[in-house]
């Protein structure tokens, strides 16, 4: 029993998947909080694209007659 624990600690078999997987799930977990934030600022430009149309289609309205 002994002699298997020494040999499952010393063995590095896996040590490379499980590197890659720690660096997928934080790449991961950084795209997730990139597209939020752009979410939420392509929101607000949208926003604000809309009431810059608003106020000249006034103001268009508003010369012709």
């Amino acid at each position: 029993m002994k002699q298997f624990i020494l040999q499952f600690v010393r063995e590095e078999e896996g040590q490379d998947l499980v590197e890659y997987t720690l660096l997928l799930a934080f790449v991961c977990l950084a795209s997730a909080a990139l597209f939020i934030n752009a979410g939420t600022s392509l929101a607000t430009i949208w926003t604000d694209t809309n009431l810059i149309a608003n106020k000249a289609a006034t103001c268009a309205a508003a010369a012709i007659s």
